[in-house]
């Protein structure tokens, strides 16, 4: 899928010199950019899940124990 995006004239700039620093595409930076953000996003939804499923099953003990 085609989408445009529009960026600051600063975030075009400083992402045009890491692009000729790391002798990429801006394209191909963005789409790093992208997957990076998912996964981290993605990883933070499971453990953030896996906590709250965590503190409900222990909530009674935790509470004797106080």
């Amino acid at each position: 899928m085609a989408m445009n995006l529009r960026l600051r004239d600063d975030q075009t700039e400083a992402l045009r010199r890491r692009a000729e620093q790391e002798g990429t595409s801006m394209h191909a930076l963005v789409l790093r950019a992208v997957d990076d953000y998912l996964a981290r996003t993605a990883h933070e939804a499971i453990v953030r899940k896996t906590a709250m499923e965590q503190a409900a099953k222990w909530h009674e003990l935790m509470e004797r124990l106080k």
